[in-house]
């Protein structure tokens, strides 16, 4: 059966359902669905433009009771090599990503039971009150639902607590795959997926922006991926609150699970269908990181228009043997080898500067782990 009239009635902007998502997903005609979703990324973003974030992630804690099968990062309580960073650290990483033009942090960890609400807090004031030009682009669901339960808050008290501050918008971090039968499989005590869509929808209603995530390869079925698409794109119908859409590849080293890995194909496949599924999301970003900077450029054919964050520093996905490790003037390089012109953006996906044919960041790094 052919695969045409589903691509052209998403071009034509009408709304594919659970069995258009399987027919895609189905179909070895990948590179015609790459183009589908191309054309519909181009009526969201006209201008021949890839946009990307200079930001840091900064791992400040790894101890972790949540177990995931999936993760290498983690240490359980009372690890030997459990950590939580001191605040001068932070702060140290914080200048530093400010030094080279950054503005961006993702700071994230574990599910440390150790860490009461006002560790949080006071640790945001602080940072806000030294770097308050600095956007934090922080913490998880599943951490936000275990601040919640340590401090005996509900999700709503934990996020407001949190925004005030200085919490400025909640990563999608912990999506997964977005059904239960994949979560009880690869991670039991992270929660059902209706918790991390709830958790969502409170983080818009209290007046943070989120990011919706997907991790593929678990050895979920086609009809997980496309409910997951089904229920990120409901929510964002309630909320609008979705900044933008990534998906990457579970990464097996080190982990607890064994799983066969990805191929470049399957992830562009998987990018390409997540854009003709989620109309009502602005903004797909590669994952150069886990695919490499080819793939990651080719996925800029695919339905993507952003390259996601330069990331100085990453230890989670290296943790599982897998980092590409590029600096900022190489994705300059590689937006432009894709026939983009590349332009730093902000969080909120505004766009910060444009650069021109040849210009480069005066200021530049490797990615650190």
């Amino acid at each position: 059966m052919s695969i045409d009239r589903i691509l052209e009635r998403a071009l034509a902007g009408e709304r594919l359902g659970l069995e258009d998502g399987i027919r895609l997903y189905e179909s070895n005609e990948i590179e015609k669905i790459g183009y589908y979703a191309n054309q519909v990324m181009e009526k969201w973003h006209p201008e021949p433009i890839t946009t990307f974030v200079v930001g840091r992630n900064i791992n400040y804690t790894n101890i972790c009771d949540t177990y995931c099968r999936f993760c290498a990062f983690y240490r359980p309580p009372g690890s030997e090599e459990g950590y939580v960073l001191p605040d001068e650290e932070i702060f140290k990483k914080i200048q530093e990503t400010i030094d080279v033009q950054g503005t961006e942090i993702l700071m994230q960890g574990g599910t440390n039971p150790n860490l009461p609400l006002e560790y949080y807090t006071n640790l945001l004031q602080n940072i806000k009150k030294r770097f308050p030009q600095i956007t934090m682009h922080s913490l998880s669901v599943a951490e936000v639902q275990k601040i919640a339960q340590v401090s005996g808050k509900s999700v709503e008290e934990v996020l407001r607590s949190l925004k005030e501050a200085g919490l400025d918008s909640l990563p999608g971090a912990g999506g997964e795959i977005l059904d239960d039968r994949t979560r009880r499989k690869i991670s039991r005590l992270k929660g059902s997926w209706t918790e991390w869509i709830e958790t969502m929808k409170t983080a818009s209603r209290v007046g943070l922006p989120t990011t919706a995530t997907m991790v593929i390869g678990f050895g979920e079925s086609y009809e997980e991926r496309v409910l997951h698409f089904l229920r990120v794109r409901e929510a964002q119908d309630e909320t609008n609150g979705f900044l933008a859409f990534i998906s990457w590849t579970f990464q097996p080293d080190n982990t607890n699970m064994k799983a066969e890995r990805q191929t470049p194909e399957q992830y562009l496949q998987n990018v390409a269908i997540s854009r003709l599924m989620l109309d009502n999301i602005p903004n797909f970003q590669s994952s150069w990181v886990t695919m490499g900077p080819e793939v990651g450029k080719l996925s800029l054919q695919y339905g993507c228009n952003d390259f996601g964050s330069t990331m100085m520093e990453e230890n989670v996905v290296s943790a599982a043997a897998c980092t590409f490790k590029v600096n900022t003037n190489q994705i300059l390089d590689l937006i432009r080898e894709a026939g983009k012109i590349p332009a730093q953006r902000n969080t909120k996906y505004e766009t910060l500067r444009v650069f021109k044919e040849g210009e480069t960041m005066e200021t530049d790094f490797v990615m650190q782990n």
